[in-house]
């Protein structure tokens, strides 16, 4: 072989050698290396998993707009949970569809509802799993607004503290960890605290929804809740998108309230704000990548535009690096077989 062919290329005018002993693609060559240094580590004890209870019984129903997720009644979702459980998935957050609605939303603490029957019977399953229920009153009351209507519409912020901290306290008494409060009220935190402690609850934590935004990415969540407003939107009470600052300030006001864990809600568009709480607080930082955001993923992986297990896994990795200690996400049972894989 000729040693013509093995010769350095001569090195182009103006290299700066020096500047090349500085080379970040060494520590890319291969997967176990790349492994090794990886900065950014998902884990499926990180996943929250949300699912949807109903009453009766058999029920797994599945919801047009949540491709793979489903209404559950207590027994298949013990079923449900099971399995996630079995795949790593160690926590899972409750919401619930009541039979019946009224204006105030009064079911919402019913003992034999579809939210409180579900945390029995996951406690009684599978007594390890974090059960955490979310406490708002949207699909409970007719007209489908997370507090008490006042006069001219106006959801009153005081009236409706009373109402979920019962339904807080209704969830406690059938076993949840932890409960989270996702109206946005102001306030809600102090009185589901003071509320959880005067009923010997001090051990049952709350994942406050600190920093939920007004956004478009609910749609198919209030399909498979049934608790879109009947009338105007949730603008009043829910965070502007275009607001950053204000975030802080609203999660500080929680922490001081008494919550254990805030949540970001959504997630992808808002992962400067993860960041921003990530820095807040040494406490721990969720981000709920919402309904709008799975079912874009699942709509255009049906389609074969996207490869699912790689855009999902890269937007949970995007999260916790933001700064998320926990993500909650209908991809929950699916990103933990992919890790594990």
């Amino acid at each position: 072989m000729s040693t013509s062919r093995l010769r350095t290329p001569p090195v182009e005018p103006g290299v700066d050698l020096a500047a090349l002993r500085q080379r970040p693609r060494r520590l890319r060559a291969g997967a176990a290396l790349r492994e090794m240094v990886r900065e950014t580590r998902l884990h499926p004890a990180q996943l929250i998993y949300p699912l949807f209870v109903v009453a009766g019984r058999g029920r797994r129903e599945e919801i047009p707009s949540l491709p793979g997720q489903f209404h559950l009644s207590a027994d298949t979702l013990v079923e449900e949970a099971r399995t996630a459980w079995q795949q790593g998935v160690k926590a899972v957050l409750l919401f619930g569809l009541p039979e019946a609605k009224d204006p105030l939303g009064e079911s919402a603490v019913d003992p034999a509802g579809p939210v409180q029957q579900g945390v029995r019977a996951l406690k009684r399953a599978l007594p390890e799993l974090v059960v955490m229920t979310d406490v708002c009153l949207c699909g409970y009351t007719t007209h489908g607004h997370c507090g008490v209507v006042g006069e001219g519409g106006t959801i009153d912020n005081d009236a409706t503290l009373p109402l979920l901290a019962q339904a807080a306290v209704s969830h406690a008494q059938a076993g949840a960890d932890l409960v989270a409060p996702s109206d946005m009220m102001d306030g809600r935190v102090g009185a589901i605290r003071q509320a959880l402690d005067a009923a010997g609850f001090t051990s049952t934590g709350i994942m406050a929804y600190s920093v939920k935004y007004a956004s478009a990415c609910y749609g198919p969540f209030r399909e498979a809740a049934g608790s879109a407003p009947q009338f105007g939107d949730r603008r009043s009470y829910q965070m502007d998108p275009a607001n950053r600052r204000e975030a802080t300030r609203q999660a500080a006001l929680d922490l001081a309230a008494g919550a254990d864990i805030m949540m970001v809600k959504p997630a992808l568009a808002y992962l400067d704000i993860i960041s921003d709480l990530r820095a807040l607080s040494d406490r721990p930082v969720a981000a709920y990548n919402v309904s709008g955001e799975y079912a874009m993923v699942k709509a255009a992986a049906a389609r074969g535009w996207l490869d699912e297990r790689a855009v999902v896994l890269e937007m949970l990795t995007g999260m916790v690096r933001a700064g998320a200690d926990l993500v909650l996400t209908y991809h929950a049972r699916e990103a933990a077989r992919w890790l594990q894989t």
